[in-house]
C-alpha cells in the first residue's frame, strides 16, 4: 500500500504528451475500474466513518482525514452495483473534482499503470454501466472501466448551470450571426453542463464527444472555409481528461494548423488541483477555467469572443 501511496504523490510529469496513469480498484466483484492518478490526493485505509442523519443514500459517511471533514462515497453502490460493507478491510480514494474534495470507497486497490490516451476508448453502446462510463481500455487482457465521476457527483450533488441576472446577455449570440461554439467533453453530463450554461448567452453551440473527435469536426469544417475555422466556429471550449485524444494534444494540434490556429481555445477542466499553467502557454491555449462555475466560464467566454467582433 505505501507503494501505491508514494507513487500517486510523485508521478504527476505525464500532462501534454497524451499519456496518463491509471490508479486500478476494484468495487464488488472482479471487475476493475480506473481513475486519473492526476485527480487523486491519496489512498489510505478506510477509517471510522461517521453516519450523518439524512445523508444520501450513496455517501457512507463522513470522515476526519488530515484536518477536513470529508463524505465518502460509496462507489459501488453510486454506481448502481452493491452496497461495500466491510469497510474495514476497503481503502478511500481522495479525489478532487471540480473545486472540491470527495472520498470514493473502494473494496481494494490494485496499483498505478501508465498508457496512452489513444487506448482510452469511448464506452460500448449497451455495456452494462454504460450510462456511468466515460470510456474502457484494456490492461492484461481485460476490460479496465472508467467512471463518469462527474455524472456520479452530479446525481449526489447537482450542479447549478444558472448564470447571475448580470452575466447574461443574448446581444453575444447576436453579434456571432451562424458562429457557433463548440464544447468537447466526454461527460454527457459535464457537456449538457456548459451547453445550460452559455444558452443564455444566446450562442450556438456543436458539440464533440472527446478530442478526436472535436479535431476531426474542426478539420471538416474548415475545409469549407475560406481562410480559417473562425469564420464557422468562434470559440472551443474543451475538458483536458478526454479519450483518445487529450485537451491538451488537441489545443497543440489546433495551433499548429494553419485553419484551425486563430481559434480561441479554452481549457475547461476538473484538474483543478493539479493544473500547470506552463502547459497551457506550452500548447497555446488562450485560457483555464476550473470546473464548475457558470459565470466564471461565461465571462471567459464574453472575452474572448469579443476578440472575435
Amino acid at each position: 500500500m505505501a507503494g501505491i501511496l508514494d507513487s500517486v504523490n510523485q508521478r504527476t510529469q505525464l500532462v501534454g504528451q497524451n499519456r496518463l496513469e491509471l490508479l486500478l480498484f476494484k468495487l464488488v466483484g472482479r471487475q476493475r475500474f480506473g481513475i486519473n492518478v492526476f485527480k487523486v490526493r491519496e489512498v489510505l485505509q478506510c477509517p471510522r466513518l461517521t453516519a450523518l442523519p439524512n445523508q444520501d443514500p450513496y455517501i457512507k459517511g463522513v470522515a476526519h482525514i488530515r484536518g477536513q471533514t470529508i463524505s465518502v462515497i460509496d462507489l459501488s453502490k453510486a454506481t448502481g452495483g452493491s452496497e461495500i460493507k466491510d469497510t474495514e478491510n476497503c481503502f478511500i480514494i481522495i479525489a478532487e473534482y471540480n473545486r472540491s474534495v470527495q472520498g470514493f470507497l473502494v473494496a481494494g486497490v490494485e496499483r498505478i499503470t501508465t498508457l496512452s490516451w489513444q487506448d482510452i476508448m469511448p464506452p460500448p453502446e449497451g455495456a452494462g454501466k454504460s450510462s456511468y462510463l466515460t470510456a474502457v481500455t484494456e490492461i492484461d487482457n481485460e476490460m479496465v472501466s472508467i467512471l463518469d465521476v462527474e455524472k456520479i457527483l452530479n446525481e449526489i450533488s447537482p450542479v447549478s448551470t444558472e448564470l447571475s441576472e448580470d452575466v447574461v446577455d443574448e446581444s453575444v449570440g447576436e453579434s456571432l450571426g451562424e458562429r457557433m461554439i463548440m464544447i468537447a467533453d466526454d461527460s454527457t453530463v459535464a457537456r449538457n453542463q456548459v451547453r445550460r450554461a452559455l444558452e443564455p448567452l444566446g450562442l450556438k453551440m456543436i458539440l464533440a464527444k472527446n478530442g478526436q473527435d472535436a479535431l476531426d469536426q474542426l478539420r471538416a469544417i474548415s475545409d469549407d472555409c475560406d481562410t480559417c475555422i473562425s469564420e464557422k466556429i468562434a470559440l472551443l471550449i474543451s475538458d483536458i481528461e478526454m479519450p483518445e485524444m487529450d485537451g491538451y494534444t488537441l489545443t497543440a494540434e489546433i495551433k499548429n494548423d494553419d485553419k484551425l490556429k486563430a481559434m480561441p481555445v479554452i481549457l475547461h477542466t476538473s484538474l483543478s488541483g493539479v493544473f500547470n499553467n506552463a502547459m497551457v502557454e506550452k500548447v497555446g491555449a488562450e485560457d483555464f477555467i476550473p470546473k464548475f462555475h457558470p459565470d466564471e466560464l461565461a465571462t471567459a467566454v464574453k472575452k474572448w469572443l469579443a476578440i472575435e467582433e
